[in-house]
């Protein structure tokens, strides 16, 4: 069987997000289906899951604290809404797979089985139904008088511009007014000139890196400047005991099953090799539209806002995220082919594995430094939401004008009045599914006339 996919060379397989479909070759199917069984798994084991929130439940669940059946239900309470309203939403629209749509359910299913072998089945059904039955409903949705799906493509460019703008919000948070401007006026004109100078690649890319550095730059001359004295030491010394016998628990029951790990790694980073998996939000427009570096560099970036969150929950938890410190995505986005990607995916993880403790120990002497990994962090949640809530307006405008934008929106704010039973980012595209749905029913009663969706 050959691996090649159709885009794996060197040149953009895709031109657009609208020429995007979610058809598979056997190899990459494959691949997804051996991936989810293998996720699913390690969640059963306890050893890896991809919803951070997840992980720290683990503890207790390893320990005998709490029963595999109260741990599914956590599982499920923190994961359905992003599956249903952002992963499978995403996938649809940029025909491109994602970390929601295959891992959040492999989690809750892998916890859930009572057998390992039954996890691994379990997680393998759930990838043959994303390889096999999102494509079909991928197709029957186009073929619908109201295509609500083309009209979604027009998440992509708030996601992708007003994502460029997260560090801007971090520095601005954790620095101040002026240091945020100054952050701002630096990626506008890095944004300017990119779309000046090189039209074809992603303008935000160049600005990113510079907000990011300058946010490391700022938390780390902090630090330098705090220069922690040695008399603070002994008043914390029990408590800092306390922590490096939980991390140094965590980091060993890591360490035994490393193969496992490398495995897992292998897999993850050779499915983003074959571009039709992206990281992230933004990532996933990016690949749709064959811009791999950009993806590369947006997801590499994002990865400073998640790095001390996933490093400590799985020192404190002793279980790690699927996708690790979600360093291998970029590396398989720049990989020439799935058998280097697989190989770099095994080294990175094990790689990542082997250094937690010293990476737990480094966050601890940093505090301005793992402050700024939480303002990031909250920084791409509130870009994110704006980003898909502008986007999901446009494309209820696109697919049915004013009467879109009343379904769609009015579902929305249903949901905030009802205290956000669908989490925020995930609601309005949540709302566009569901108001497409709402407009075809219009349709077929004689009751709405369509507007064709514009692609963005």
């Amino acid at each position: 069987m050959s691996w090649a996919p159709g885009t794996a060379a060197a040149g953009p397989a895709r031109s657009s997000v609208t020429a995007a479909g979610l058809a598979l070759s056997p190899a990459q199917a494959l691949t997804v289906v051996v991936l989810c069984a293998l996720t699913a798994l390690m969640a059963h084991l306890a050893l890896a899951v991809f919803n951070d929130g997840v992980r720290p439940f683990l503890l207790d669940f390893v320990q005998g604290r709490t029963t595999r059946a109260a741990t599914t239900a956590v599982a499920f309470g923190l994961s359905a809404g992003f599956v249903f309203g952002l992963g499978a939403p995403m996938a649809l629209s940029s025909g491109v797979l994602n970390p929601w749509l295959l891992f959040l359910p492999t989690d809750v299913l892998g916890i859930l089985a009572p057998r390992t072998w039954l996890a691994a089945l379990l997680g393998a059904g759930w990838g043959a139904v994303v390889v096999f039955g999102l494509n079909g409903a991928n197709a029957f949705a186009h073929g619908l008088p109201v295509d609500f799906l083309t009209a979604m493509q027009q998440l992509s460019t708030p996601i992708l511009f007003l994502f460029t703008l997260f560090p801007v919000l971090a520095v601005t948070r954790q620095f101040g007014r002026l240091r945020g401007a100054v952050t701002g006026l630096v990626e506008l004109a890095l944004v300017v000139l990119t779309m000046r100078l090189w039209p074809h690649m992603f303008a935000g890319a160049a600005a990113m890196a510079a907000g990011v550095l300058l946010l490391i730059g700022f938390a780390v001359a902090a630090d330098l400047r705090r220069g922690r004295t040695a008399g603070e030491e002994p008043d914390r010394s029990a408590t800092q005991e306390a922590t490096a016998s939980l991390f140094d628990a965590g980091a060993a029951r890591l360490r035994r099953r490393l193969p496992l790990f490398m495995l897992l790694g292998a897999g993850v980073c050779a499915l983003a090799q074959m571009k039709v998996f992206g990281g992230g939000e933004a990532t996933s427009f990016l690949i749709a539209k064959g811009q791999y570096a950009e993806a590369a560099q947006v997801d590499f970036y994002r990865m400073f806002g998640f790095l001390p969150l996933i490093a400590t929950t799985a020192l404190a938890s002793g279980a790690y995220g699927i996708a690790g410190l979600t360093l291998v995505y970029p590396v398989g986005y720049l990989a020439p082919n799935p058998y280097l990607a697989a190989a770099a995916g095994a080294l990175v993880f094990a790689a990542e594995v082997l250094a937690l403790s010293s990476l737990g120990r480094v966050l601890g002497r940093l505090p301005s430094l793992r402050d700024s990994s939480e303002h990031l962090r909250g920084a791409i949640g509130e870009a994110l939401g704006l980003a898909v809530l502008f986007g999901s307006l446009m494309a209820a405008n696109a697919m049915g004008g004013g009467l879109g934008l009343l379904v769609c929106g009015g579902l929305y704010l249903l949901n905030e009045a009802m205290g956000r039973p669908v989490v925020r980012t995930a609601a309005a595209p949540a709302a566009v599914l569901a108001g497409g749905v709402v407009l075809n029913v219009l349709y077929w009663l004689d009751l709405f006339t369509p507007v064709t969706a514009a692609a963005p």
